[in-house]
């Protein structure tokens, strides 16, 4: 009783949010100085890191049991709305500053409810750094803040951080919350456009953390057409698992979740078993993903070994003679959200990407081992199931070890035993050197005439790789495509990769502008995707984009790599362009016949001319080396896509749906799509 009655206490002092709440550590002036290090960079991430910190304060209000609704709406002009129906940030003045707590908190760095312990305003709070909305401020050319409390609208308005006016009250309201609008500052920011499905997956993977909220996300701006979005998922991280299991064949239809609290924290998971070769395991401490993990994370990966080698050798399902099912392979085919709140946290930097509460461990490991057990036992079934996918992922583990010893030998990664169609570059500095992967021996050919042979290497594929998606590794490595492709890079693959030894900081895909080519480049994405997963988060992959179209005039070449591109360079050579841009501008659907017959004419016309030549590229192969040089190869004239995953999740799906074994789904992506697919060579 004596307990319970403390924690009751607790509870009642962290209810109480009032001007006293606000505590202030340092000043603001540093942030416009050096924004990366409170939103990691001023580039497209930075740019939404200010949306997630504001959406993060509306949240922390959710989990404190004050609000229930949260909307993120864009507006025109750039501009950032987000409302909250919380308790409001107080407004009254704040005895340590001299300030309204609003101003405090808007203009103070560590200034919030979030540092004074017991009788601060939080118990639980994602934005532990205090510093979310007076960064977003101070990093913002307008910021107007409107709260609702009191029976009043108290309204003050910002320009790059610092207050145009005091705080002054503009209405009555019976409400209560927060309301911040904001316009990133362009002098500080690289990118300004906001991306609408990072915001829709972010908001949608808010209300599935936070079981019984309501967030909505709204698109109001000028040149797009209004799009708005309401989510509440009831199951929580149940309803999230249930959601990237879609299309998939599970192995346990019963979700395993518990949800339990501990010392002042909680712990809510939930897990289920599939039939793909792939792990998702997403880690959340209160509520802000940590994509590099941390203790929670080595906490259940722990429990969940130990529990299932327990059951299976209780159960007999592994044999004496058996070895122990080792960490990779009872996480194959698992999806897992680990989902932890606690009052303290200690992340590894401003953007939270690790978490390093050393008692999250025992507390995970405790909770979860305890509750898997009995889940197992009350599903024998299922746990069958489970354990039968984890002894073929441990058979199969064996069996590559056995292939890997064989091809991948020590000797193999180094140099001497390189593969034959390798043409290496001269140069061993990995830092300045780039491999291109291209298909086929003429593309090869022309690749190894036109490169700079200092620090650019070609490797050759001979047709299409295997699709390793539905493949296990014994399998992939019996293919001379995927074997060559490993050696090159030298890193080894999957649980043995090895970053420091990547033979080329640039891994270049080069493919033709054609559906094969496209087909080869989504295989190969696959496999870097899924066995060398570090070297795309580390930025080393690329997507070379070699131009569709040569257009001449006289002894004048130019390079199109577009339809558009090439129809504005024949305009600048004096071709009768102008009509088909007008047509262009015109209703889509109406007028489609229209632009197709116009650039018929258009190459008719140049056919028979003899001033402006247009030749369309659809393989590699069909360039000079002089021309691949100039057009797709040289680093001072050619264009490349960096190859970056932003949502690890999302890009599992996506990668399950299109090469994955299940028919229906890529289906109904192709029926959906179809559509906007342009320049599309059959």
């Amino acid at each position: 009783m004596v307990a319970k009655k403390i924690t009751n206490n607790k509870e009642k002092k962290s209810d109480y949010y009032g001007a006293e709440s606000i505590t202030v550590l340092e000043g603001l002036d540093p942030v416009r100085k050096r924004p990366g290090m409170y939103i990691g960079s001023t580039s497209s991430t930075g740019l939404h890191h200010l949306i997630w910190e504001v959406v993060d304060n509306s949240i922390d209000e959710a989990m404190a049991g004050h609000a229930n609704e949260v909307s993120v709406a864009l507006l025109p002009d750039g501009m950032v709305e987000v409302i909250d129906n919380g308790r409001g940030i107080p407004v009254e003045r704040h005895k340590v500053t001299g300030l309204s707590a609003l101003e405090t908190v808007l203009t103070k760095l560590h200034a919030g409810g979030k540092f004074g312990g017991e009788g601060s305003g939080y118990k639980v709070s994602g934005g532990l750094h205090g510093v979310g909305v007076s960064v977003v401020n101070a990093l913002s050319e307008y910021l107007r803040a409107e709260v609702h409390r009191d029976g009043k609208i108290w309204m003050q308005e910002y320009k790059y951080g610092k207050p145009i006016k005091k705080i002054k009250p503009i209405g009555s309201s019976k409400r209560t919350g927060t309301t911040i609008i904001f316009k990133p500052d362009s002098t500080i920011f690289t990118e300004l456009e906001f991306s609408w499905g990072k915001i829709l997956d972010r908001i949608r993977q808010q209300a599935y953390l936070t079981k019984g909220i309501t967030m909505i996300v709204k698109d109001n701006r000028n040149d797009h057409r209004e799009k708005n979005y309401k989510f509440h998922f009831e199951g929580g991280i149940k309803s999230y698992i249930k959601a990237i299991n879609q299309n998939k064949t599970v192995k346990n239809e019963t979700i395993f979740y518990v949800e339990k609290e501990i010392a002042d924290s909680k712990v809510e998971i939930a897990l289920q078993y599939n039939d793909e070769f792939n792990e998702i395991v997403l880690p959340f401490a209160n509520n802000i993903h940590n994509p590099e993990g941390g203790t929670h994370i080595v906490g259940f990966r722990t429990s969940l070994t130990r529990t299932l080698n327990s059951y299976a050798r209780n159960h007999n399902l592994l044999k004496e003679k058996d070895e122990n099912l080792t960490g990779d392979d009872v996480r194959e085919g698992l999806n897992a959200i680990v989902s932890v709140k606690l009052t303290d946290p200690q992340f590894e930097g401003q953007t939270k990407g690790k978490l390093g509460n050393a008692e999250m461990k025992t507390y995970v490991e405790q909770i979860f081992g305890d509750a898997f057990q009995i889940f197992l036992e009350e599903h024998p079934r299922e746990a069958e199931a489970i354990i039968g996918k984890c002894v073929l992922s441990a058979q199969a583990r064996i069996a590559a070890r056995t292939a890997r010893a064989t091809i991948l030998r020590k000797g193999a990664l180094e140099g001497m035993t390189l593969p034959g169609k390798l043409a290496d570059c001269s140069s061993r500095k990995a830092e300045e050197c780039e491999l291109f992967i291209v298909e086929g021996d003429s593309a090869g050919g022309s690749a190894k005439q036109g490169r700079d042979r200092k620090f650019q290497a070609i490797l050759p594929l001979r047709g299409k790789i295997l699709n390793v998606e539905r493949a296990r590794l014994d399998k992939m490595l019996a293919n001379n495509e995927v074997k060559n492709l490993v050696i090159a890079l030298g890193t080894n693959i999957d649980e043995q990769f090895d970053l420091e030894k990547l033979r080329y900081h640039r891994i270049i895909i080069m493919t033709d502008a054609d559906v094969d080519g496209a087909h080869i480049r989504t295989l190969l994405l696959t496999l870097f995707f899924r066995h060398f997963n570090p070297l795309v988060l580390n930025g080393n992959l690329y997507i070379a984009q070699p131009p569709l179209y040569q257009i001449k005039k006289g002894t004048t070449a130019r390079w199109a790599f577009s339809d558009e591109e090439k129809l504005k360079i024949v305009k600048e050579f004096g071709g009768d362009s102008a009509e088909i841009e007008e047509v262009k501008e015109n209703d889509e659907e109406e007028n489609k016949t229209e632009v197709e017959e116009a650039i018929a004419e258009i190459a008719e016309a140049k056919k028979t001319s003899t001033k402006i030549n247009i030749q369309r590229y659809k393989g590699l192969g069909e360039m000079n080396p002089e021309q691949l040089w100039e057009t797709t190869m040289n680093p001072e004239t050619r264009i490349m896509q960096q190859v970056t995953v932003e949502d690890a999740a999302l890009a599992d799906k996506v990668f399950d749906m299109l090469m994955g074994g299940d028919v229906a789904p890529r289906k109904h992506f192709i029926q959906t799509h179809a559509k906007k697919v342009e320049n599309l060579d059959i």
